[in-house]
């Protein structure tokens, strides 16, 4: 396998065309992205905004020039809500209703949060994905702290627990989702 590295800034476009490839039919992306149009306009701008403000904390590792990508958020990390994307004030809506539940539902006490885990289609099935996680696991494990992450995807709840993490909470509306633990 390649080596895992830190993202930086030369290397967004690959991994937000990579992250759009392996996201299109994601329950959260459809929620916020309900189209087909809407989708291939929000995709790109919503995996950039999510880019630009994690790749100076050096917490995005990635590997094979962004065929597969872990974007966490540290604690304390001062989150840029996504709702200040350009988004239609029906986008708007929804995205702030779906930050309100995740935000309720998360933890109080200070955590690493894997914000985002994709794999471009082309190199599924390698593992790459949890190559990525695991560097994040390491951050996180380093600090002393849990690591947690969302999915609306009732198929990734058995493969997140396969790699160790654990539900410990959920929520329905504005549409399922599971909030994991490691």
């Amino acid at each position: 396998m390649s080596e895992i590295t830190v993202a930086g800034p030369a290397d967004r476009e690959r991994i937000v065309t990579s992250l759009v490839a392996a996201f299109p039919g994601d329950p959260v992306l459809r929620f916020l992205f309900p189209g087909d149009d809407d989708y291939r306009r929000g995709a790109p701008v919503f995996f950039g905004h999510l880019f630009d403000k994690r790749v100076h904390r050096s917490t995005i590792w990635t590997v094979e020039g962004g065929a597969s990508t872990a974007i966490w958020e540290p604690p304390g990390g001062g989150d840029v809500p996504a709702t200040e994307m350009a988004l239609s004030p029906e986008g708007r809506e929804r995205m702030a209703a779906y930050d309100d539940a995740l935000h309720a539902a998360l933890p109080d006490e200070p955590f690493w949060y894997l914000g985002v885990l994709g794999t471009h289609p082309a190199a599924a099935g390698r593992r790459l994905g949890r190559a990525v996680m695991a560097a994040g696991l390491r951050r996180a494990a380093e600090d002393g702290l849990p690591a947690v992450l969302e999915t609306s995807n009732p198929a990734n709840v058995e493969l997140y627990r396969r790699a160790g993490w654990e539900v410990m909470a959920e929520f329905s509306d504005p549409l399922q989702t599971w909030i994991m633990r490691q």
